[in-house]
């Protein structure tokens, strides 16, 4: 398990999150509440967040910091092959996961172009939500692996499960919900997490 200092962690998932309330935030961490409002209430008086409304943003400054102490922190996973290897096979997955949301948000257009799903073809849905298991079914050998590597992300693991179980009930605003913890935004704040850990950056959209 990587060695990391609760002012740094806690900035972190705060970066990871963009913005968000502590309980947000330790939700990404899977740390108590208190510990992450105290850390955050530190970040602010550094400089390095920002709070208004019990709501904080990382602040330029904070960036920077972070992007200092990332090269050390995380060095001995960025250098293990084991954790390379997980990446990639991450990234297949979601070059996956990204068409299908976009599929699940958009619709064929008669005449062609795409037009926003109304979700009133049950039928299409399902296709959709059946390819979300398939990749599902994919991603949690791949997060079990990440798991064994670092321990704190198998709150994502967790996180991902409870989406997936909303969307079989039939909550569908689950597979993509942008003001909850649906699929997508798990699964984009997963993907958050690990280019910062690893140092690298997001794959440009074909």
């Amino acid at each position: 398990m990587i060695d990391t200092r609760i002012d740094l962690l806690v900035l972190h998932g705060l970066a990871v999150k963009k913005a968000g309330r502590p309980a947000d935030v330790a939700g990404v961490l899977g740390r108590a509440e208190d510990e992450v409002s105290s850390a955050l209430a530190d970040a602010v008086a550094a400089g390095r967040a920002i709070g208004a409304n019990d709501t904080y943003m990382v602040t330029p400054a904070g960036r920077a910091w972070l992007d200092e102490q990332y090269p050390s922190v995380f060095a001995s996973f960025r250098q293990d092959p084991a954790a390379t290897e997980t990446y990639e096979r991450f990234e297949r997955i979601n070059r996956k996961l990204l068409a299908l949301f976009t599929d699940w948000q958009m619709v064929p257009a008669p005449g062609g172009g795409r037009t926003p799903n109304d979700h009133t073809d049950p039928d299409y849905d399902r296709g959709i939500i059946d390819r979300l298991g398939v990749q599902h079914e994919r991603a949690e050998k791949v997060l079990e692996r990440f798991a064994e590597l670092e321990a704190r992300l198998g709150v994502y693991r967790d996180r991902l499960e409870s989406a997936y179980d909303r969307v079989l009930a039939g909550d569908h605003d689950w597979v993509s919900g942008a003001r909850i913890d649906s699929y997508h935004t798990v699964w984009f704040e997963l993907h958050e997490d690990l280019l910062r850990m690893l140092g690298r950056e997001r794959e440009e959209a074909p």
